[in-house]
């Protein structure tokens, strides 16, 4: 994230070969996390736009998590509040159906650092499958929607949600559940934990 004052361990992933092709193209690492922060948002990697401009969900899918979340602009980028760190912190380009999925190896290697780093957090808010198969592992259920319907197992430390992305409205079409029960919960545990 392009700011003043570099997240947790931002030169190290600068300086990590396995990024080498997207430092020479002078891409920088989209993600925020500072070691005051209270809740982790873990996506799967930046969009195109959010690469360019350095700032993560830095688009509709974006603003439609900070809706759900029922949080302003200002405390969703505060690294003091929320860390955002995706399972990638790099773009990963554009497959055949949609962009690329992350790489696996990135979020092996960088994530447990990071967290390690991060001593007050109190919520890991798991958005998509990709964040969900890492964190749960085996605690997952058969699919995104099984295991989004089962969010309260999965409470204090994680709360898996469906990605944001408008292209998901025929998911929420069909799981009228999502709006009417687990976005007013997710809402009552965000801001007790920013509330504590």
């Amino acid at each position: 994230m392009k700011n003043d004052t570099k997240p947790l361990l931002y030169d190290q992933i600068m300086a990590d070969p396995m990024n080498a092709g997207y430092t020479d193209r002078g891409w920088q690492p989209v993600y925020s996390a500072s070691p005051h922060s209270r809740i982790v948002i873990v996506g799967q990697a930046p969009g195109r736009v959010a690469q360019e401009t350095g700032k993560p969900w830095n688009d509709i899918s974006g603003q439609n998590l900070r809706r759900w979340l029922d949080v302003t602009e200002e405390q969703f980028y505060n690294p003091e509040l929320f860390a955002l760190i995706p399972m990638d912190f790099y773009y990963p380009g554009k497959g055949k159906h949609g962009d690329l999925p992350p790489r696996r190896e990135f979020a092996e290697k960088w994530h447990s650092r990071l967290l390690d780093r991060m001593t007050e957090v109190k919520l890991i808010i798991l958005v998509g499958a990709y964040a969900q198969k890492f964190y749960l592992a085996g605690q997952a259920k058969r699919d995104l929607t099984e295991t989004v319907a089962s969010y309260s197992e999965y409470l204090p430390k994680y709360f898996p949600l469906v990605h944001p992305s408008p292209l998901n409205f025929r998911w929420r079409k069909r799981n009228p559940w999502f709006a009417s029960e687990v976005i007013p919960a997710l809402q009552r545990v965000v801001q007790e934990v920013l509330a504590d």
